[in-house]
């Protein structure tokens, strides 16, 4: 699977959610408002993790409604603590413009996130100030203030996300736990991080740092805090609840009255409910009588502060199960395996191979428990592969030869833990992908396709040179001929010797000829080959 199978917004929404990724254990140790159900950051990336997952099981041709919904219905069924209950609102609710909408214009824009901000509030039985729902409604307001000026998208799109860090400094001065710690509101700053993310891959530049001082002048705090009060119900309890003939407030009010931090999202063919307790059992067993009740988690908020007090003793515990190190030469490719999950892109790859020393390098920069290296040229597996024996945690090696072959190996990635599992499943998903390059000859030789002159254009195959001319739009032309057999999507991969106007003419020739095949350009910026396509 390759990302030209899934269209921009998804992409899109996959480099907001890594970079909420990136930081999640930064947003974690504000954590100290209004609740200790987990980590903040942990559970907003839970969420959007299962929205990933919804994503990625639609069909090829899904257009933005079906888009919408699958955010919708993965972000309810995902929702993790309160953090995350909110979140999939705030998506509910963007998702109802957004899913009609047929252009990002600034009046679509502001009416999302008017709409977002309804819909949010309305989950929130007691909204307060200085929160998540502040930092919205503050973007929101921004965007409506310039949906009628005179800017271009991007200087329109950059106003709003300054609003919602500016939201976030503010927070302090409207809630008086986070003056009184020092720190931001956690769930505001992760709803930040993320709408950065989405603008930063939309317009092609590098995720940006805000100054997120506090509005009264002290920097802002990260530093950890244990905000769990011995007098706090103690078990954070969540479910979903199916087929209910009962509106919604009459769970609100029973779930209320035993217990705090109540959310109940949904309609009556799914609720997600969220409450704190200290009788988990008796309203499980209320709303059995409802309905069919799936997804239980109950949490014991004591021991939970506790284990985090104790990992903090013994040093910080990885922030997640696997992470992944691609290697790559060129900025778009790099944004793009970013986008797709990379934690490291190395720079390399033909005529610049990385060392294992480089490798083992980007492996330990990596948070996570294990490690899968992706080398993407056949000429850096042997390197990677002895990262193995020498990194301080498991690595695997997933023997890519190309780039878009990890595009598809890090989008089958499900989330497991186990590592030999899903190596086998990323190496199955890069050998479904055919890939070709063309570049220019350097010297006289000869190929499988003949005799070569310096300077003659050529096309490589699975490392055979099968194709031979002089024109680079005539010879790929022929090689996607050579590999799109029974293939749906076609990618193109401009290098950086290849400009917009010649991508955008390859693009459409290619299309023209190969009406069978979902035919997309993107900006690779690689050296070496002016392109590279893929097929699958």
């Amino acid at each position: 699977m390759t990302p030209t199978e899934r269209s921009m917004p998804i992409i899109l929404f996959a480099a907001a959610a890594a970079a909420l990724k990136e930081r999640v254990e930064e947003v974690n140790r504000l954590n100290v408002f209004p609740v200790p159900d987990g980590d903040t950051g942990t559970n907003m990336t839970l969420t959007l993790d299962a929205v990933l997952g919804d994503l990625d099981r639609l069909p090829f041709e899904a257009g933005m409604p079906e888009i919408a919904a699958s955010i919708t219905h993965g972000s309810l069924m995902g929702a993790r603590g309160n953090s995350g209950v909110i979140l999939s609102q705030m998506l509910r609710g963007l998702c109802e413009v957004a899913g009609a909408a047929t252009a990002l214009t600034h009046e679509t824009v502001a009416a999302a996130l008017e709409r977002s901000v309804t819909v949010a509030f309305q989950a929130v039985r007691k909204p307060v100030e200085g929160t998540m729902l502040t930092v919205l409604k503050d973007a929101a307001a921004a965007a409506r203030a310039g949906a009628g000026a005179d800017m271009e998208t991007g200087e329109y799109l950059d106003s709003i996300v300054q609003a919602a860090f500016e939201s976030v400094r503010r927070g302090p001065e409207l809630l008086a736990v986070l003056k009184e710690n020092g720190v931001v509101d956690a769930g505001g700053f992760g709803l930040a991080i993320l709408m950065e993310g989405f603008v930063a891959s939309l317009e092609g530049h590098e995720f940006r740092e805000h100054d997120v001082s506090v509005a009264s002048g002290g920097l802002l705090s990260v530093q950890p805090a244990d905000d769990w009060d011995d007098e706090e119900y103690l078990y954070c309890t969540e479910f979903l609840l199916h087929g209910v003939e009962a509106d919604r407030s009459i769970i609100e009010d029973f779930v209320s009255e035993r217990g705090g931090s109540e959310l109940v999202v949904g309609d009556r063919e799914t609720y997600k409910v969220h409450v704190h307790t200290d009788d988990p059992g008796a309203i499980l067993s209320w709303v059995t009588n409802l309905g069919e009740v799936s997804e239980v988690h109950i949490n014991n908020m004591r021991r939970q502060t506790a284990e985090r007090a104790e990992s903090r003793k013994s040093g910080a515990a990885p922030s997640k199960p696997v992470g992944f190190v691609a290697v790559a030469a060129g900025d778009g490719l790099g944004e793009i395996l970013r986008s797709l999950g990379a934690d490291v892109v190395v720079s390399g790859g033909q005529t610049m191979n990385p060392s294992t020393a480089e490798l083992l390098d980007a492996v330990g920069r990596v948070d996570a428990a294990s490690v899968v290296i992706l080398p993407n040229n056949r000429n850096i597996i042997m390197a990677a592969q002895q990262v193995i024996s020498l990194a301080d945690r498991p690595v695997a090696v997933v023997p890519t030869t190309a780039v878009p072959q990890a595009f598809a190996a890090l989008l089958s990635n499900d989330g497991t833990s186990d590592l030999d599992a899903l190596t086998a499943a990323m190496a199955e998903a890069a050998e479904s992908v055919r890939t070709a390059e063309i570049t220019t000859a350097i010297k006289d030789s000869k190929g499988k396709a003949g005799p070569i002159s310096e300077g003659q254009i050529i096309g490589i195959v699975d490392h055979e040179i099968e194709v031979i001319g002089q024109d680079l739009t005539e010879v790929t032309s022929r090689v996607v001929k050579l590999i799109a057999e029974d293939g749906e999507t076609l990618t193109v991969l401009a290098g950086e010797d290849l400009d917009d106007e010649g991508l955008d003419a390859l693009v459409a020739r290619l299309a023209e000829e190969n009406p069978d095949l979902d035919v997309e350009g993107h900006r690779g910026g690689q050296p070496v080959y002016p392109v590279i396509v893929s097929v699958e």
